[in-house]
């Protein structure tokens, strides 16, 4: 079982940045792919982005590329996720996720047995 609590949203001007954590309960939290996802009022969830277990190997949904970053601290149990040069079509709850490499593609919400319960991410314009 892993257990996932997110942390670091809030109220933001366009342009701005901020960043979330994911801190998670669990031995194994080193074994498992990571990813943020998130969710806009009236829309569907969304991916954000994935990490490897080791860190090495990164993925990222196309709306967010070249602005955000996702990494990962084994020692602490965390995975981050910085978001720079926000706009308020990012704006949504952003939650952290959790599973086994199975060789399933990392955008697919399926991958994913474990989930936060979410951070608001608000970005005015």
């Amino acid at each position: 079982q892993v257990q996932l609590v997110e942390s670091g949203g809030g109220l933001v001007q366009a342009g701005g940045s901020l960043r979330l954590s994911c801190a998670a309960s669990g031995r194994t939290f080193s074994t498992y792919v990571m990813g943020w996802f998130r969710q806009a009022p009236g829309k569907e969830r969304e991916f954000v982005a994935a990490i490897a277990w080791s860190g090495s190997r990164t993925y990222y949904g196309d709306s967010v590329k070249g602005r955000f970053t996702i990494s990962r601290d084994n020692a602490k149990n965390t995975v981050y996720l910085q978001m720079n040069s926000l706009k308020p079509e990012d704006t949504a709850v952003y939650y952290c996720a959790a599973g086994r490499d199975r060789g399933l593609p990392w955008f697919a919400s399926f991958l994913y047995d474990y989930w936060g319960q979410g951070t608001q991410v608000t970005v005015s314009s």
